[in-house]
C-alpha cells in the first residue's frame, strides 16, 4: 500500500475567508495571562490555520483571518479561560470550497 502525503497549506490555500472588519470572532481576554501565566502557549501549536503566534517577550498574538473555526483554542485554553470564542456573523468568516 502506498503513503498518500497531504499538504496542509496546500489544502488550507482553496479555502476562502471573508472577514468581518472590526469584528473579530475571537479574541484574548487578558494578553497578560498568556505573557505570565501560560507556560507552553499550547495554542501557538494546536490550531490548525496559525492564527496564534508566541512572540519573544511571551505575548500570544492573534491573527483571526484564515481562522477555520473549529475551536480548538477555546478548548486548549481552558484551564486559563482566555479565549472569548464565538461564530462569525452570517456570511463572514470560513467559506470551504468543498462544503
Amino acid at each position: 500500500m502506498n503513503a498518500i502525503t497531504v499538504n496542509v497549506e496546500e489544502k488550507l490555500f482553496q479555502n476562502r475567508y471573508r472577514v468581518d472588519a472590526g469584528r473579530p470572532h475571537i479574541r484574548i481576554r487578558q494578553p497578560e495571562v498568556c505573557a505570565n501565566d501560560c507556560r507552553d502557549k499550547s495554542c501557538t501549536f494546536v490550531c490548525p490555520a496559525q492564527c496564534y503566534r508566541a512572540e519573544g517577550n511571551g505575548q500570544v498574538v492573534l491573527i483571526t483571518d484564515g481562522c477555520l473555526e473549529c475551536g480548538s483554542c477555546r478548548i486548549i485554553c481552558s484551564e486559563h479561560a482566555n479565549v472569548d470564542w464565538e461564530y462569525p456573523r452570517g456570511g463572514h468568516g470560513i467559506l470551504f470550497k468543498f462544503g
